[in-house]
């Protein structure tokens, strides 16, 4: 028999990118639902007020703008190359030190 939970507080930001995950693929409501471990008729309802006339479930997020986005892609991207040329000089050194 299925197990019986309480009633689960799910945050903004996790309601938001769920029905924003279920809206782009909507035939997969009931995969995603299960992935994120909560119940199908859950998130329809989430769905459904988020795309209700009387307003959204939570409120917009912040909208990041191509740019915004490039600009924090490139710092990432450059942090992992420095992060990489550090692993790279620590197993040469490490390398090294075994012979």
């Amino acid at each position: 028999m299925g197990r019986k939970r309480g009633r689960t507080a799910y945050t903004d930001d996790f309601r938001r990118e769920a029905v924003r995950l279920a809206t782009r693929e909507p035939e997969r409501v009931a995969q995603i639902a299960r992935e994120l471990d909560v119940h199908p008729e859950t998130l329809r309802s989430w769905i459904r007020r988020a795309v209700s006339p009387t307003g959204p479930i939570v409120p917009p997020t912040h909208v990041v703008t191509l740019e915004e986005e490039n600009r924090q892609l490139r710092r990432e991207n450059e942090r992992l190359r420095e992060e990489r040329e550090i692993l790279k000089k620590a197993t040469a050194f490490f390398a090294r030190d075994t012979r």
